[in-house]
C-alpha cells in the first residue's frame, strides 16, 4: 500500500506540535520533525484532502504532497530510526543497534510505519507514567497498541496477561514481530476497532487520540472496576478540560498529569 507524505513548511515548534495533534486525529500515522518543516504520513486510501484543508484553514502554512511507496517508507524509517532512552527506566532500540547499558528494561522493535515507537511525546510520557505503577500479576488492556511497545513493557514489569487491541493490520503484523523479538508470552493481540466486553482489567492503557478515547469511555468503564488505573495520552494541553470533564462524568478521577511540549498524559483511577 502506498502512503501519502506531506511536508509542511513551518519553523515554529509549538505550531508543529498542534499541527501533529490535528493531523493525528485526522488519521495521519507518523511524523518526522525537521528544522523548518514537518513530514506527516498517512495511507493513500485514508487521505481526504478536504480534512487537510479544514485543518489548515486560517493557517499560513505551505505544504507539498508526495506519494510514497510503502517499501520506500520502510527503508527510510529504518535509516532514520534512533534508539530511545526514557530516563534510566526503558531503552527502545532496533536489533541493529548496540545494547544500551544500565536501564531496567530493554525493548527491541522492528522499525516500521506503526505509530508508538517511543519517539513521540505521548508514548514517552505513557512509559514515564508506567514506571510509577505496579504491574506485578495485573491484567492489562492496551487499546490502540501500535507497535505493542507498552504491552511489551507491561509484561516485562510483571503483568499476568495483556490484551493488545489495534484496528490496523500493519500494526498487528508489526506487533507480532516485536512480541517475538522480546520473547513475550503473555500478550494477546486482537485486531479490532472496539473493546469487547468480558474481561475486567486492573490497568488500562490508551495512547490514541482525543476523539477515539472520548468515544470509547463507556467501553473502557465497562471493562474496569473500582481501583482500575487508566493511563491516557494522544491529546494536547488545550484538550485537557474536555477530557477531565468526560472522565468526571464517568466517575473516573484524575491522579496525575504529565506534559511534554504541547502534549499531555493523564493517569486516573475508577471510583
Amino acid at each position: 500500500m502506498n502512503y501519502i507524505q506531506i511536508e509542511f513548511i513551518t519553523a515554529q515548534e509549538n505550531e508543529r506540535e498542534i499541527l501533529i495533534a490535528l493531523l493525528f486525529n485526522a488519521g495521519f500515522e507518523s511524523f518526522e520533525e525537521r528544522e523548518k518543516s514537518l513530514l506527516a504520513f498517512i495511507k493513500e486510501d485514508s487521505f481526504i484532502k478536504e480534512d487537510l484543508e479544514d485543518i489548515l484553514i486560517n493557517k499560513s502554512i505551505n505544504y507539498v504532497i508526495t506519494i510514497l511507496p510503502q517499501q520506500n517508507w520502510n527503508e527510510h524509517w529504518e535509516r532514520s530510526f534512533e534508539p530511545i532512552l526514557v530516563n534510566d527506566f526503558v531503552s527502545i532500540r532496533a536489533n541493529f543497534h548496540k545494547t544500551i547499558q544500565q536501564v531496567k528494561h530493554e525493548i527491541i522493535i522492528t522499525p516500521k510505519m506503526s505509530f508508538g515507537t517511543g519517539h513521540h511525546a505521548t508514548t514517552y510520557m505513557m512509559i514515564e507514567q508506567m514506571e510509577g505503577l505496579n504491574f506485578n500479576n495485573k491484567t492489562v488492556l492496551d487499546f490502540g497498541t501500535g507497535t505493542a511497545v507498552l504491552s511489551i513493557l507491561a509484561e516485562k514489569m510483571g503483568a499476568s496477561s495483556i490484551h493488545a487491541i489495534d484496528c490496523d493490520s500493519w500494526s498487528i503484523e508489526n506487533s507480532i514481530e516485536n512480541k517475538e523479538a522480546n520473547h513475550c508470552k503473555k500478550i494477546n493481540l486482537i485486531k479490532s476497532e472496539t473493546i469487547s466486553a468480558g474481561p475486567i482489567y486492573d490497568i488500562i492503557l490508551a495512547n490514541i487520540n482525543l476523539n477515539v478515547i472520548l468515544n470509547n469511555l463507556d467501553a473502557i468503564k465497562e471493562v474496569g472496576k473500582t481501583g482500575t488505573i487508566i493511563l491516557l495520552s494522544g491529546f494536547i494541553k488545550t484538550d485537557e478540560l474536555v477530557m477531565l470533564e468526560a472522565l468526571r462524568q464517568k466517575e473516573i478521577t484524575q491522579l496525575k498529569t504529565l506534559q511534554k511540549g504541547e502534549w499531555i498524559s493523564v493517569c486516573c483511577i475508577m471510583s
